[in-house]
């Protein structure tokens, strides 16, 4: 059969061929060669297979959507969140003691009675011993599985190195004689800082500490998330007031920046919230964190404390000459109004002169007498 020349096709990857009919592009579960032909990386919408499906999520090729949100801001684990606290309240205790008791006496009736039976050849001596070696390790399971559990105190549970649940419930309670048990305080705590030298927002080196009292409050983030909860505590305690000294001044005269010393409270509530959550990964809860010593570093102690008196002085100087100023236009007003005595320029200039001299003196007023002015009257 020979082939006509004209008929012959252009290979399917070149601009201007159209395909007979469209096939699906292999998706999940199916694979390439399984009725696709074509390239595989063709799009099967018509046009410009740049454009964006509409309707769909755009992101940028290559990163997943979930890279792309930003990430908590609190400290976690490279693994992720996987392990939390769950309660595993067993049973009381102390039916388990009374039940191992009651085996334990059992077994020794048994064994002495099995001995007996034995020394007299009976068969029946060599199975009440065997029963005697069972409950004696069932009541020893009996009393490995209690434990007890101090008030502010928790304990969790392993099986084999699985987490299996926490005992909160105080007294004595009975668990899974196989379960390997680990006591966690759950009692408030503080936890104070070493006296930090660290420079301020002003590049000013001070001296801070801090006292920060917290509490486990997730048992198995507390032992499971980090490696030592109590050395995390602390040392992200110390950075966080690393950090927030860092991000004020100690002192400012701008009444709408905040300072280290003029607003404690709200310096400490920021401290707290910082604290909370670098902590949180460990399972811990802040309940409360407050500044203990805040001062200037010792080689700039005199000069800072110098120029806080210099401001100081300015500050009280400003006040004493705005309260004059006034002292003396009130003093003026009520002698012309009253009538008094009529006072020209002159004598206005020297009113206003003595009251400023006298009211912003540091010592005490002493009277003179102007002869001068009296010569002059005469002549």
């Amino acid at each position: 059969m020979t082939q006509n020349p004209h008929q012959h096709l252009p290979p399917p990857n070149q601009p201007g061929s159209q395909p007979t009919s469209q096939q699906p592009l292999p998706g999940r579960g199916q694979h390439p060669g399984s009725g696709a032909q074509g390239n595989p990386q063709r799009s099967v919408r018509q046009g410009n297979p740049q454009r964006p499906v509409q309707g769909g999520p755009q992101r940028s090729p290559g990163i997943p959507q979930e890279q792309s949100r930003p990430g908590p801001s609190r400290i976690t684990s490279v693994e992720g969140e996987r392990v939390r606290e769950t309660s595993a309240g067993g049973v009381s205790g102390y039916f388990a003691i009374v039940g191992g008791v009651i085996l334990l006496t059992l077994a020794l009736l048994l064994a002495v009675f099995g001995l007996i039976m034995t020394v007299a050849q009976a068969a029946v001596g060599v199975i009440l011993i065997a029963l005697a070696i069972v409950m004696f390790i069932a009541s020893m399971f009996m009393f490995k599985g209690c434990t007890s559990v101090a008030p502010g105190n928790a304990v969790v549970l392993q099986l084999y190195g699985k987490y299996v649940g926490t005992v909160r419930q105080s007294g004595l309670r009975f668990v899974n004689p196989f379960y390997s048990k680990i006591q966690v305080s759950t009692r408030i705590r503080n936890h104070e800082t070493s006296t930090l030298k660290v420079n301020d927002l002003d590049g000013n080196p001070i001296e801070i500490g801090a006292v920060v009292v917290w509490q486990v409050q997730d048992t198995a983030q507390a032992l499971f998330e980090v490696d030592d909860f109590e050395e995390f505590v602390a040392i992200q305690a110390e950075t966080a007031v690393r950090h927030i000294a860092n991000s004020y001044a100690y002192d400012s005269s701008d009444p709408n920046r905040m300072s280290l010393r003029d607003n404690a409270d709200e310096i400490t509530s920021k401290l707290s919230n910082e604290v909370a959550a670098r902590v949180a990964a460990a399972g811990v809860t802040i309940i409360e964190s407050r500044i203990t010593q805040l001062a200037y570093a010792a080689e700039i102690a005199r000069a800072m404390l110098q120029r806080q008196q210099a401001t100081a002085v300015v500050s009280a100087r400003q006040l004493i000459v705005e309260g004059a100023v006034g002292m003396v236009e009130t003093a003026i007003e009520q002698i012309e109004g009253r009538g008094i005595v009529k006072l020209g320029h002159l004598e206005r200039s020297d009113l206003v002169s003595n009251l400023m001299i006298v009211l912003c003196g540091d010592q005490a007023a002493q009277p003179t007498i102007s002869t001068t002015r009296n010569q002059e009257s005469k002549n």
